[in-house]
């Protein structure tokens, strides 16, 4: 006559696989798949139950475990950086998730359970009690205060604190970043060198908003000037610059 044996619920494939890796003592990051895949099968064969949805999911994980079972066995898988991939990788990070999640819901079901122990009681004191406040003697509180001695205090207060600004910095303005965007602005220079194909330097940065616009316009001017894409020219030394478009049409 065969003995029954109980077997443990688990709540799912990653609980059963967790039993099994605690239970051997092995290290969850080097798990030797071929002895769990053994076990778990081995319990699955021994469950009985009509729900498929739960049944799937442990057949779905004994899949898993198979196909990790056989590509340990063939030569391994290099990345893209030339270091060689661990099937059990992916099952691990699962398992690492899973268990945080489990030790989780335990604390959390703890703190219910103290939460419970807990009680507390609304306040009960007489209103006389509770609208009681202590009269002040202003008299008492003032003592030999008077309004000179007042304004002394208040006047060494406002000493300490100008004595802590500092008589430099504290002229200073804001300085504010001016943000200008280089690719725009380049882009709105080839356009209009497109439409105007000669033109004056000056009127170009007379069109310019800021002086962090002007040196970001003289900046893309000079990377156009080395990409060949303009041509400069200057009479004299103080004369208007002329910029020349030298792309076609």
């Amino acid at each position: 006559m065969a003995i029954p044996v109980k077997l443990e619920v688990f709540e799912g494939p990653l609980d059963l696989l967790l039993h099994l890796i605690d239970k051997n003592k092995v290290d969850i990051y080097d798990i030797p798949i071929v002895e769990i895949t053994e076990q778990y099968l081995d319990y699955i064969k021994q469950m009985e139950t009509e729900d498929m949805n739960v049944m799937s999911e442990f057949l779905v994980m004994a899949a898993t475990l198979i196909d990790i079972k056989c590509r340990m066995l063939l030569p391994k898988e290099v990345n893209e950086e030339g270091e060689e991939e661990d099937p059990r990788a992916e099952l691990v990070e699962k398992l690492l998730e899973y268990k945080m999640c489990k030790y989780m819901s335990y604390e959390l079901k703890d703190r219910m359970i103290e939460a419970e122990r807990s009680l507390y009681k609304k306040p009960t004191l007489p209103k006389e009690i509770s609208d009681y406040k202590q009269p002040v003697d202003y008299e008492e509180l003032i003592g030999d205060m008077t309004l000179a001695r007042l304004h002394e205090i208040f006047k060494s207060m406002m000493k300490r604190q100008e004595d802590k600004i500092d008589p430099v910095r504290s002229t200073f303005g804001n300085i504010e970043k001016d943000e200008i965007d280089m690719d725009l602005k380049t882009t709105y220079i080839e356009a209009y060198i497109q439409t105007h194909k000669t033109f004056s330097f000056r009127k170009l940065l007379e069109k310019q908003n800021s002086k962090m616009e002007v040196i970001v316009t003289f900046l893309v001017i000079l990377e156009l000037m080395k990409t060949g894409k303009i041509g400069i020219e200057q009479e004299d030394t103080f004369a208007d610059i002329i910029i020349t478009s030298k792309e076609s049409a």
